[in-house]
């Protein structure tokens, strides 16, 4: 079992000034790893800052170089500087980082709000270690636990299908022939579903969830110009 999350960010939406060069020009792209408790302690410094510059630099290792021009009552600049260890990412390896190839989903629909999913599924953990998620292009999903003792739903109404998922897509596929009533599933580890109800920090304006039936789960929280996207392989 896996589950892979990708974070899109647009430089020009972040920085008024930015300059990158990849390995090449065909290759114009520097894949990094980074410890995000790392990153985190190091924004959230910066929060108040005038300006904040972001450099890959090599030092005692590759870092995230992160100086900070912090308010000042006197004419004097005080700038704070923060050194992010990472790990450069060898070319052999990108395509492991790669955007994965999703099927035509069968079914996608909004996600009720973050908060209230999360304290279901945190109390449908106890009694399972596997959750069945389904939904259908009428705005309806069910999150189900059954087991040999004990079967528990939880169901979800008026939720709403995005655009692209019913008949009004340009390329709506499977969805345009699929019976609005019937549900699309996915069987997937609790313990995955709960790290992407983690998003609920993020408080995201919108949160999809993107069903290929018995395959994939896929996962989406867009907030203003940052869209997660969130993979999790459905288990038989």
């Amino acid at each position: 079992s896996f589950c892979i999350c990708i974070l899109y960010l647009c430089c020009a939406n972040f920085f008024d000034e930015y300059q990158m060069e990849g390995v090449s020009p065909e290759d114009n792209e520097i894949c990094l790893e980074v410890t995000p408790e790392n990153l985190s302690r190091a924004l959230k410094t910066v929060q108040t800052a005038k300006s904040v510059k972001v450099k890959l630099t090599k030092k005692h290792c590759p870092c995230l170089t992160i100086a900070a021009e912090l308010p000042t009552l006197s004419s004097i600049s005080r700038v704070v500087t923060h050194d992010v260890p990472v790990d450069v990412i060898p070319r052999r390896l990108w395509h492991e980082f790669k955007e994965l190839n999703v099927p035509d989903f069968d079914v996608s629909i909004y996600l009720p709000p973050l908060k209230t999913m999360k304290n279901v599924v945190d109390r449908m953990k106890n009694l399972s270690n596997f959750l069945v998620i389904e939904a259908n292009l009428n705005g309806e999903m069910n999150l189900k636990i059954e087991t040999d003792l004990v079967s528990v739903t939880t169901h979800f109404k008026d939720l709403g299908n995005p655009p692209w998922g019913d008949d009004s897509s340009q390329d709506g596929g499977l969805s345009q022939s699929r019976d609005p009533d019937s549900m699309a599933e996915a069987r997937v580890d609790v313990r995955r579903l709960q790290q992407f109800l983690m998003g609920q920090q993020v408080n995201p304006s919108k949160a999809m969830c993107n069903i290929v039936h018995q395959r994939i789960l896929h996962l989406i929280l867009l907030h203003e110009d940052v869209s997660l996207q969130y993979f999790i392989p459905a288990v038989a």
